[in-house]
């Protein structure tokens, strides 16, 4: 079962795994102590005794294979889970990946509809919009019918499921502030002489969308100079579009010092894996000559981060206000 969280029937937030394998007199003397302790445990309700249940919220990114990327996600909806559950008609909240990693989409899903969840909002952990976002998550949901989405869904085996539930579709990260202000304090943290420092942004990227990337890259970049005065900058590919090469990223460093001094390097990932950060990244700064000197690099991402944690919580209070709105007899 994946992992994930709901309330209780008096308040309390519990994990849904731990009582699967209890007999059912240890059931009744289990639910028996919850209700006279009040919320005295960190765990679970009881699958099983769950009444229909009102909204759900599902955080949601690419995934990968690398198992330091997946932790961020999972400890993101840990981080929000007690104010999210506070939030009026959400019950649960659970965590999934597109692909690479599990728990699924799909999987997150069966398990909102064996609780018997009446809505499902879906909070994407994603930068912008890609063909992820605008064709697959929809299509693996049922919001869609695309055909190449299914097509390409089939040939990489990921499961397509349409929940009983309703599905509600967060906008990405780009429709807030979160990437700026995380932007700029990666950038200060690393920045020591503004005057002589030009700013290099990475990120995945996007053939089809590649305008859209370039804009919200522009407008980050923008709003770091306006408040540092590192007005100098490019941008980098480490996707598929730049076939997975550290050579955007070389090319990008070397812009930069060909104006100044001293290049700082971000990378606008959600989460961190050896491969991005490490191989393609890190590798295409090593070939910069005299780069320990020249260019400055944390092979970071935007997760962790406070601010995310409260744009989910704040996603995750207007959806479930509009829902009750919608839903009041």
């Amino acid at each position: 079962m994946p992992l994930g969280y709901i309330k209780t029937h008096n308040g309390c937030t519990m994990k849904n795994r731990l009582y699967r394998k209890v007999l059912p007199l240890q059931k009744f003397m289990v639910v028996l102590l919850i209700l006279l302790t009040g919320c005295s445990t960190p765990e679970k309700d009881l699958v099983g005794y769950s009444q229909e249940k009102n909204i759900g919220v599902l955080l949601l990114n690419h995934g990968s294979r690398s198992e330091r990327w997946r932790a961020n996600l999972i400890e993101l909806e840990q981080n929000v889970s007690t104010e999210i559950l506070a939030i009026e008609g959400i019950d649960g909240i659970r965590a999934a990946f597109m692909e690479h990693a599990e728990p699924s989409i799909a999987s997150a899903l069966k398990g909102f509809d064996r609780e018997q969840y009446r809505h499902i909002v879906i909070i994407p952990i994603f930068l912008t919009i890609g063909t992820h976002m605008f064709d697959d998550i929809p299509t693996i949901i049922g919001q869609k019918e695309n055909p190449a989405s299914l097509e390409k869904l089939k040939l990489e085996n990921i499961e397509r499921y349409v929940p009983v539930a309703k599905t509600h579709l967060a906008p990405s990260l780009d429709f807030s502030d979160l990437l700026k202000t995380n932007t700029l304090r990666r950038t200060r943290a690393l920045s020591r002489e503004i005057k002589e420092e030009g700013l290099v942004l990475i990120g995945y990227g996007s053939t089809v969308f590649d305008e859209q990337w370039k804009g919200l890259f522009d407008n980050v970049a923008t709003y770091v100079g306006n408040e540092t005065g590192i007005t100098d900058y490019t941008t980098a590919w480490c996707g598929h579009i730049a076939h997975y090469s550290p050579d955007s990223t070389t090319a990008a460093v070397s812009r930069i010092l060909e104006k100044k001094k001293r290049a700082i390097v971000i990378p606008l990932l959600v989460s961190s894996s050896e491969q991005f950060q490490i191989d393609i990244i890190g590798n295409g700064i090593s070939a910069i000559d005299h780069h320990r000197e020249k260019v400055a690099y944390k092979p970071d991402a935007i997760l962790p981060d406070t601010g995310l944690e409260h744009w989910v919580i704040d996603v995750a209070k207007k959806y479930a206000a509009k829902i009750q709105a919608e839903t009041k007899p």
